[in-house]
């Protein structure tokens, strides 16, 4: 039994040190060796460092790991991908490890981020291997729910409206010219691959979804958020609603979105830290 027991430590250990060497995912803070893991997908124009908060938070009771797409900060001079099947392509083969390693998992999706995640999900399915143990899909309308935006084709300005509409960028950001010229190719680009993806009502994904949404968020109505339950085997998805939040709720209730994470993944959290 304890050469068993070392085994699989060793196995974790190793696969642990494999993300620093990982383009595609980031690990901020250890965590306890047997921790649940929670993978966090961040939102169009956004990068793995957003999560790094809530993985200081949930550590060491929760294992995360941040998804970083090429494009931005250490990977700024990488070629941008503007489809979301080869984005999730990409990250199932760097995830593909974890998914296998004994460790229970949930992923984590906000906008974007949700899309991402559920076609990563698919991939794993596709290849024998498990599902998360839950689904949180976060500000984001179900895959096969579909809107005529076309947000990537503006001009940048139009781009920058879009953004401080939904207030997802830092106002410092949205103010300084040098940054935005930097960081707008990547959101264009993001912007692309979200508003072309399509799916069918049919494709599920076999694990309980939660559904994340703040009440006043234009980009996913309650409606949209319900349609989840069309994309997994396992019945309803269970929605939480956030009174007064928008798209970027999570910032207001960082407190709540993390007890909607710590109670559905069977870790006990009560340190008062907080998501932002």
């Amino acid at each position: 039994m304890k050469s068993s027991t070392n085994s699989a430590t060793s196995g974790m250990q190793s696969a642990r040190n494999s993300v620093t060497q990982s383009p595609w995912l980031r690990h901020y803070h250890p965590a306890d060796p047997d921790a649940p893991l929670l993978v966090c997908f961040p939102h169009a124009g956004g990068s793995a460092s957003f999560y790094f908060p809530a993985s200081q938070a949930l550590a060491p009771e929760i294992d995360v790991l941040a998804v970083q797409y090429p494009g931005r900060q250490d990977r700024s001079r990488e070629p941008l991908i503007d489809n979301v099947p080869e984005l999730a392509d990409r990250v199932f083969d760097d995830f593909r490890q974890f998914a296998d390693g004994g460790r229970p998992f949930a992923f984590f999706g906000h906008s974007m981020g949700a899309t991402v995640a559920f076609e990563t999900a698919l991939r794993l399915a596709d290849a024998g291997l498990p599902a998360p143990a839950r689904f949180f899909a976060s500000a984001r309308r179900a895959p096969s729910r579909t809107r005529p935006d076309q947000v990537h084709k503006r001009d940048d300005n139009g781009i920058i409206a879009q953004l401080r509409d939904l207030s997802g960028t830092d106002s410092r950001v949205l103010g300084n010219e040098e940054i935005m010229r930097m960081a707008l190719p990547s959101i264009r680009n993001d912007y692309k691959a979200v508003e072309t993806y399509r799916s069918d009502t049919g494709v599920r994904i076999d694990c309980p979804v939660t559904v994340l949404v703040g009440d006043t968020d234009p980009t996913t109505t309650l409606d949209e958020a319900e349609a989840w339950r069309d994309h997994t085997t396992r019945g309803d998805a269970e929605i939480q609603v956030f009174p007064g939040g928008g798209h970027f709720y999570l910032t207001d209730w960082p407190a709540n979105v993390l007890n909607a994470i710590t109670s559905r993944m069977g870790a006990d959290i009560r340190r008062g830290k907080t998501f932002a």
